[in-house]
This record gives C-alpha cells, structure tokens and sequence, in this order.
C-alpha cells in the first residue's frame, strides 16, 4: 500500500525523513527507467491542472512533461486564464478543480493561496513555489546530492548557503536540514537570516535536539570545509528596483567567486545554483545589474564559477522532472509498481 496517496504536496514538513526517502528513491528509479527509454505509464487518463501566478521555465516543464511521460493530461491555468481569488474565491476554485481534476499543481507568490486550495480540494495538491516555500526544486536538490556524493549519507553533508536566507529556498533548505540533520550554514548579513518563528517551528519539530545549523556573517567561517555552497539569486520580477538596489548593497559581499570556494579548504566543494543565474550579461536583467551596479564577472555567483560547476547545476534542473513524477506517481497512485 502507497502510504502517500492521496496526499498533498505543500512543504518538506509535511512528511518525514522516510517518505521523503522513498519519493527520491522512486524518482532514482524513474530516472533510470527514462534514459533506458522504458517509461512505464501509471497515470493513464488522470487529468492534472497546472495553475501559475508566477511565471516559470523549469517547473512548468517539468511538471508537464512527467505527466505527459506518464500518459496523464494537463490544463495550464496561466495569469489571467482563471478567476482565483478575483471573480471567484479561492475556496470556490479549489472545490471545482478538485471535482474535475485528479491533482492540482500550484505556483505563486502567497503561501495562505495553497493552503486554501489544499483544504477544499478533493485532489491532491502540489507546490510549485510560493514566497514561502519551493519543496519540489529542494528533492531535486537531495536528488542530485545523491548522485554527487553516493559515498556520504545526507545527514553526513555540509552544506553552506550564501545569500538571501529568507527567500523560499533558504526555507526549504532549512526544513530539509531539520528532516535529515545535515551540517547547514546561512552566509548571510543578519537581515536575511532565516526568520525566528520559522527556526523556532523547526527546532520544535525537532524535538527540542539542538539543531545543526549556523547563521553567521563571516563568509571564511561559514564555508570551511563544506561539501557544497548554494546560491540563488538576489533579485525577483516584480520588486522595486529600489528593492534591488538595497539588497545588492547589503549582500555584495556575499558573491560565490573562486575566492569563497578556495576558503572552504575543500578541493572537491561543489557549487549548487537552482536557476536561473545571473552569472553573465546574456538577459535583459543580467544586463541591466552589470551596468546598473558595476558587475564585472557575475551578480550572485561568477561566471567562471558557474561554467566549472555547469554539469552539477543543469543536473539539478533535470532532476525537477524526476522528483515531481515521483511526487505526481505517489500523490495519484494507490499502489506502485515498476
């Protein structure tokens, strides 16, 4: 019996160490299962609803292509294409989709926005970002640890993330952090640290067990003798660019060039981005941030950096499509075979 069925997909803390485990362990097979061209359709004649609010490359595509793999259909539900939360309450959306549909995939920017239509909803629900959390892009996060470090357990990882801590990615890094207890470091200026009511939920989700995690502003401190370094970036669409210039300020320092990596004392460390990166001039963003700001060699991470640590990044972007098939398969399937 798939103990996950049925479920919804909202954030890490939803589940324990174990179901995540097996959700990664489902995606390692179903990887496998695609290079070898020997897709299995378990999701036949399952219809998903794809709702953005938030623009998206690699999620959209992800999600559709896992369930077009799986024989399921899709109904993309772009800004402007519904009524959610205008002419028609959130509450009202999710009753009606959860009658038509098999599972609904959510991206956008308020939390509460999921969490409503997880609760009226008779089908699953799945995050695909919110300002809150991003728990699909951390399993494929873990997914592509595994692949990089098959000799170390997760929990035997060090990991540094350098940047905004406060954004959905520091959350769900946090959240994946207490479920494993891996060594994790925020490299941060103090204002994007993770917020104390988010630490103070996950220590107790811990059991009160002191948590492995380091908030510190100390760039050589933090990064010493890691395993990884994580970035992201430190702009979004839609915020002032008055917004923008405060925060480059605060977090300029912060930047992942070969200086960083070579405090970590680690010749191996391995750089994780989860896309997209401001790494060079080649977008109208990019652009705008090397001339605006005076950027020689990158925004958030260097492109020499970036190019060294290529094949690991673009791992992680493919490995979105495995770990949201594992999650769609779960989510709709009583029972799973392979």
């Amino acid at each position: 019996m798939n103990h996950l069925y049925q479920r919804d997909f909202l954030r890490l803390l939803d589940f324990n160490t174990s179901e995540l485990e097996n959700i990664i362990t489902l995606a390692q097979k179903l990887k496998k299962i695609k290079k070898n061209n020997q897709e299995i359709q378990l999701l036949n004649k399952k219809n998903i609803a794809l709702i953005f609010e938030k623009e998206s490359t690699r999620t959209r595509c992800a999600f559709e292509v896992a369930a077009f793999d799986q024989g399921a259909h899709v109904t993309y539900l772009g800004v402007g294409s519904t009524h959610l939360g205008k002419k028609e309450s959130i509450e009202d959306t999710a009753k009606i989709l959860g009658r038509l549909y098999d599972g609904i995939q959510y991206r956008g920017h308020n939390h509460k926005t999921i969490e409503t239509l997880a609760k009226y909803s008779e089908a699953p629900v799945w995050n695909g970002l919110t300002e809150k959390f991003h728990p699909t892009q951390l399993l494929a996060d873990l997914l592509t640890i595994k692949e990089i470090s098959p000799q170390k357990k997760i929990h035997e990882i060090k990991c540094a993330y350098i940047g905004d801590a406060r954004n959905n990615i520091g959350n769900s890094l946090l959240e994946a952090a207490v479920l494993y207890n891996f060594d994790l470091r925020f490299i941060a200026p103090k204002e994007f640290w993770p917020e104390n009511n988010l630490l103070t939920f996950c220590q107790k989700r811990r059991n009160n067990i002191k948590l492995n995690i380091t908030c510190t502003e100390d760039i050589h401190q933090g990064v010493k003798n890691v395993d990884f370094i994580y970035t992201d970036v430190w702009v979004s669409m839609g915020e002032s660019k008055k917004f923008w210039e405060k925060r480059i300020k605060l977090l300029r320092a912060y930047q992942v060039n070969n200086l960083v990596l070579e405090m970590s004392e680690n010749p191996q460390i391995k750089v994780l981005h989860c896309l997209p990166a401001f790494h060079d001039q080649n977008t109208e963003i990019g652009k705008y941030l090397f001339k605006k700001y005076g950027f020689k060699n990158g925004v958030e991470i260097t492109d020499d950096v970036f190019q060294k640590n290529e094949k690991i990044i673009f791992d992680q972007a493919e490995n979105r499509l495995h770990t949201i098939k594992a999650i769609l398969i779960s989510s709709l399937r009583k029972t799973i075979e392979l």
